[in-house]
């Protein structure tokens, strides 16, 4: 009884999620709520609910403090060189234009915000596709592809929810994801080559003179008044935040490895932001100003994880997982289990497709991984094999920013979707290889 009960539950916000009934955030509070009081648990679920929002806790200061640290760094300018230094190279060549379009993206998204990348790489690249007569569906189609890898990183999107859901290390979860994630970069890299080939084909070589290349800049676009964000940037500080956010990524991914102590991430971002927010802005208002900007963008996502924590609190408290757990194994046939990694994979592609993250990652998993778990399989296998769908996740016409970048670029939405599919295909099947040969995921 209690698997239908659990059911109940992941189908009916499944249901409220599709047809847009309520928001994630009510869907994801309210639904294990009213069933739990059918199912007889009413004097429970406040603590069952505590337990699952402290369960959660650690991702949410994660979540908090390391996209306040990249909108800082985008705001102070960090990654400006890095645009200018592109446009310089790309010159008039196509090919150069299209690789620059690639590492541009991928660097852009290290902060986890779609928007963000797109705005930023849109604002740089489209005055040179424009003059060079280059087609935008190859920005439209490199961007996608370069955020759905970055998005893999601990703050992004779905890693944020897998941590939050199945209760995995966000360290181990990105040293065993990391492998896949580079030689997927690489692969969009080799996108871009190839795309570039064809374009200098039918294009050929335009000569540009440094004063052209320096009238296609387009200042990145990140919110709020130009002449305001102007006033934000820190050129001089380029080089403290460049080692300082070296630093960070070091102690996030090899912190415990030889000399490198192990912290934390939550704390490695929080300190990080801390020591960023004061040698950029040592004035109060500056400093006030840039909380109030970059926390607004990360209220939607840490609300979503705190309602998670509420959802698996319930299905955890009152049995309800385990008993779907035991029953999907019961179902499923005794064949793929020792195959079930593969088919959590598998299902990762149209489930975070047709479903929003929130729904797959928070609705859906914790079921696959209680499956998985009966046939021997760790949550952080579980987990790593549903990071694969990413590869399509963000074709999905579910994703918000998508109708801004093809907005801006100006392409048809199917033929985008057809045309950024057919090469996100590669990206998968990296993901995959890469489970089994670095991760150690039993497919």
């Amino acid at each position: 009884m209690l698997a239908a009960w659990g059911l109940s539950i992941v189908v009916i916000f499944l249901v409220l999620i599709m047809t847009k009934k309520v928001t994630p955030f009510t869907a994801l509070v309210l639904t294990p709520v009213v069933i739990a009081i059918i199912a007889g648990f009413g004097g429970q679920i406040g603590k069952f609910s505590l337990e699952g929002v402290t369960g959660v806790a650690t991702t949410v200061v994660l979540l908090l403090f390391a996209i306040l640290y990249f909108g800082l760094m985008l705001t102070a300018g960090l990654f400006d060189p890095l645009v200018h230094v592109i446009l310089r190279l790309a010159k008039g060549d196509p090919l150069r234009v299209l690789v620059g379009t690639a590492i541009l993206a991928a660097a852009i998204s290290v902060d986890g915000d779609g928007s963000t990348t797109t705005m930023i790489t849109c604002s740089a690249m489209i005055p040179v596709y424009k003059k060079l007569k280059m087609r935008m569906m190859d920005l439209a189609v490199l961007i996608i592809m370069a955020n759905s890898i970055m998005n893999l990183l601990p703050w992004g999107g779905p890693t944020a929810r897998i941590i939050a859901a199945l209760k995995v290390d966000e360290g181990e979860l990105l040293r065993k994801l990391l492998p896949g994630m580079l030689i997927a970069i690489v692969w969009v890299i080799v996108v871009a080559v190839l795309r570039g080939i064809s374009e200098r084909k039918r294009l050929g070589i335009v000569h540009l003179s440094p004063e052209e290349i320096n009238n296609l800049h387009v200042n990145e676009v990140t919110g709020g008044d130009h002449l305001e964000g102007d006033r934000l940037k820190r050129p001089k500080m380029l080089w403290p935040n460049f080692i300082l956010t070296v630093i960070v990524m070091i102690m996030l991914i090899f912190g415990g490895m030889a000399f490198i102590p192990k912290v934390p991430a939550p704390i490695i971002f929080e300190v990080g932001f801390a020591i960023a927010l004061l040698i950029n802005y040592p004035h109060l208002k500056d400093q006030r100003q840039i909380i109030e900007e970059h926390g607004a963008n990360v209220m939607h996502v840490i609300i979503m994880v705190l309602a998670a924590g509420v959802f698996m609190g319930i299905l955890n408290g009152t049995g309800m997982s385990n008993a779907m757990g035991v029953w999907l194994a019961d179902v499923v046939p005794s064949s793929m289990g020792s195959h079930w990694a593969l088919v959590t994979a598998l299902a990762s592609a149209p489930g975070t497709f047709m479903l929003s993250n929130d729904a797959f990652y928070l609705g859906v998993l914790p079921v696959l991984a209680q499956t998985g778990a009966n046939y021997g399989f760790t949550p952080m296998e579980i987990g790593v094999a549903a990071t694969a769908g990413q590869a399509f996740h963000l074709l999905s016409p579910l994703v918000g920013f998508i109708y801004l970048l093809l907005h801006l670029t100006g392409v048809d939405m199917g033929t985008w979707q057809r045309t950024a599919a057919k090469w996100s295909i590669g990206t998968f099947i990296i993901f995959l290889v890469s489970m089994a040969v670095f991760s150690g995921v039993p497919l």
